[in-house]
């Protein structure tokens, strides 16, 4: 089941077991923690629709330069600052298209940037209290546990220094270890789904049962398995939607299916099997007229994830036909109406123009390719900046609880334009929300059953024998094992009041102890799972699985060592 899923049925469990009471176990619903996450997901999208990080892009391609170390470092110092205010998923989603276009530009892998992109937001998420829903969860614990919520920049100190310390391995290992997937010079997205033997032409015989039925009478899109991207009359192209078109002798179609389907319907309906498509002079001469290719990846909150591209009536709702879906290694081209969507999937659809730009409107698929910036609100984009600054420093000065002054800022949003009021709720990553507001009353059983003093006491027996550095990175590494098994969300529910309860019985600074585990919580680099921003690029980037790893053991080893040891230095032990 899903993670919010699960989450929920955890806390309606607990109800039912007399675990918590009905109150309690509603109570996350109603906590700073979540309202203060969903004031940020609506203020990331305020800055989003204004295009405010857009106008970033022009730097990014002015220093970037043709070295892979320095588009790296460059892209990471653009990244990590911003993702340390705004919501790192919405930031990935926006430097995706922007980072393909750039390295199809320069003739780089995009292979070669996308992890690093990952990893830098998810460094620099850390930088700020506001950076990830994790590190905002992890504050509302400490208030319930009795430390006060986190200050704005409590733990910045230490968030820019692993934000640099991992920038620079990035820069300097990532061009080194990971491979070249997709091809520098190849700019051609059909390349990568080789669909050379999936894309064909065929041609309508006299003898055709075709003539004179439309597609939609003749059936045979659903019972062969197949797409017809176009139909050719006379040197005349007609593109979607076909349903409705009349088939004639001599119509040529082009076709999306294996060489099995057409055989089937070469026999039972009389077509001949022209030459192959070359499929990417196809895809060329598509760009010059009103038909395009692109790829579209499947965003973590999309109402597609759980179904089939059958049962949602994907051509009919979008006017456009998936060619192939990327799912990680995996490369999927046949019966694909009846594949269940996925997050992360990377479908390849081809559409008119005009359904392009519908896709790009909606909130739930991201089209790889730039927006323009006349579909964005920039005449607002000052007010959008100004509204956040205001929100971080009456947050940071303590004029207000960030709870309060996020809200205020979701307002202001709306009354200025930068968001229409529909927008808001469209904005909120709703399973995110019901995530946290199911995990609350987990840890909320945990103190009440006893079980977090219990788990404290084994503990406590190991870290009698140890050093304050050694049980912090003892907490570093189980904290980071549990998050790549649950959600980063959880095991700071789950890891937070043991690890508070162990430093009270040994007599360390509470707070430490923490920052460890709201630290190796979110720092997840092993694998495309681990992280919603690795998921995203794992596709798009054409990764194996174990690419993560290769590159993320080390960073993860390096910030296990070096996190422990920056905390004892900055806030003491």
């Amino acid at each position: 089941m899903p993670a919010d899923l699960t989450s929920i049925s955890v806390a309606v469990v607990l109800i039912v077991l007399g675990l918590v009471k009905p109150d309690e176990g509603i109570s996350g619903f109603g906590n700073s923690a979540t309202i203060t996450v969903m004031a940020m997901f609506i203020l990331s999208a305020g800055i989003t629709r204004t295009g405010v990080i857009q106008f970033v892009r022009d730097f990014l391609i002015r220093w970037g330069g043709k070295n892979a170390n320095q588009q790296i470092l460059v892209m990471g110092l653009i990244v990590g600052p911003i993702t340390a205010f705004i919501n790192n998923t919405a930031v990935v989603a926006i430097f995706l298209p922007i980072v393909e276009a750039w390295c199809k530009q320069q003739k780089i892998s995009v292979s070669k940037m996308l992890i690093p992109l990952s990893y830098a937001t998810v460094l620099g998420g850390m930088i700020t209290v506001i950076g990830t829903s994790t590190n905002i969860l992890a504050s509302g614990i400490s208030k319930q546990l009795g430390y006060g919520e986190f200050g704005l920049f409590q733990f910045t100190g230490l968030g820019i220094i692993t934000f640099i310390l991992g920038l620079i391995y990035l820069t300097i290992a990532a061009p080194k270890l990971l491979p070249e997937r997709i091809p520098a010079q190849d700019n051609l997205t059909s390349r990568n789904y080789d669909l050379k033997d999936y894309v064909t032409e065929v041609i309508i015989l006299p003898s055709s049962s075709l003539v004179n039925q439309t597609l939609r009478q003749s059936a045979i899109q659903r019972k062969f398995d197949i797409d017809i991207l176009e139909l050719i009359r006379n040197d005349t192209h007609f593109s979607q939607p076909l349903a409705d078109k009349v088939l004639a002798v001599g119509d040529v179609l082009l076709v999306r299916g294996s060489r099995d389907n057409l055989l089937q319907i070469k026999d039972e309906r009389g077509i001949e099997i022209l030459a192959d498509v070359k499929f990417g002079k196809l895809e060329e001469e598509m760009t010059q007229d009103e038909e395009k290719i692109a790829e579209v990846l499947v965003l973590s909150n999309s109402r597609l994830i759980g179904s089939t591209l059958k049962d949602l009536r994907f051509r009919q709702r979008y006017n456009a036909t998936v060619l192939a879906i990327r799912r990680g290694e995996e490369l999927v081209r046949e019966r694909l109406g009846k594949v269940s969507i996925r997050f992360g999937d990377l479908l390849l659809i081809q559409a008119p123009k005009e359904s392009f730009i519908g896709l790009q409107t909606t909130r739930e698929l991201l089209v790889l390719e730039e927006k323009e910036l006349e579909g964005l609100r920039t005449d607002k984009a000052w007010m959008a900046l100004v509204i956040i600054l205001g929100v971080i420093i009456t947050a940071a000065f303590d004029i207000m609880p960030i709870l309060v002054s996020s809200l205020i800022g979701v307002i202001l949003m709306v009354i200025t334009g930068c968001l229409k009021p529909g927008e808001v709720y469209g904005s909120v990553r709703w399973d995110i929300i019901f995530l946290l507001a199911g995990l609350i009353p987990l840890g909320i059983a945990m103190e009440n059953s006893g079980t977090t003093v219990w788990l404290a006491k084994y503990l406590v027996v190991v870290g009698e024998n140890l050093s304050g550095y050694w049980i912090l990175m003892f907490f570093y590494l189980i904290t980071s094992f549990l998050t790549e098994l649950l959600s980063n969300n959880a095991t700071v529910v789950l890891m937070i009041p043991v690890a508070v309860e162990v430093a009270k019985t040994l007599q360390y600074n509470p707070l430490a102890f923490m920052f460890v585990v709201t630290f190796a919580a979110s720092n997840s680099y092993l694998t495309p799972i681990g992280y919603q921003t690795n998921t995203m690029v794992y596709a798009p980037g054409g990764y194996k699985f174990w690419d993560f790893t290769i590159i993320g053991l080390p960073l993860n080893l390096m910030l296990t060592i070096v996190t422990p040891a920056l905390i004892i230095w900055l806030y003491g032990i």
